[in-house]
């Protein structure tokens, strides 16, 4: 089976939003080569640390929030 995973980068990041905290933090719960290549993306912070969360990139935050209501709002947008 052939995996998209710009599909699932976006998937990812949009339920990273799910985890923020602190205004940019988020919890780092994902599967690791996702986050490796958001934060290739320049979307993270390096998820590689003893803490465990990470924090967004202006464009990260931006862009999360955004997925988020695309894949999950009740009510879609147009």
């Amino acid at each position: 089976m052939d995996i998209d995973r710009d599909r699932i980068d976006e998937a990812v990041l949009a339920l990273l939003f799910l985890g923020r905290h602190d205004g940019d933090r988020t919890w780092k719960s994902f599967d690791w080569a996702a986050m490796e290549r958001l934060h290739a993306k320049g979307l993270i912070s390096n998820p590689v640390s003893k803490t465990k969360s990470v924090i967004f990139t202006d464009e990260g935050l931006r862009l999360s929030e955004a997925l988020f209501h695309k894949f999950f709002s009740a009510k879609r947008q147009s």
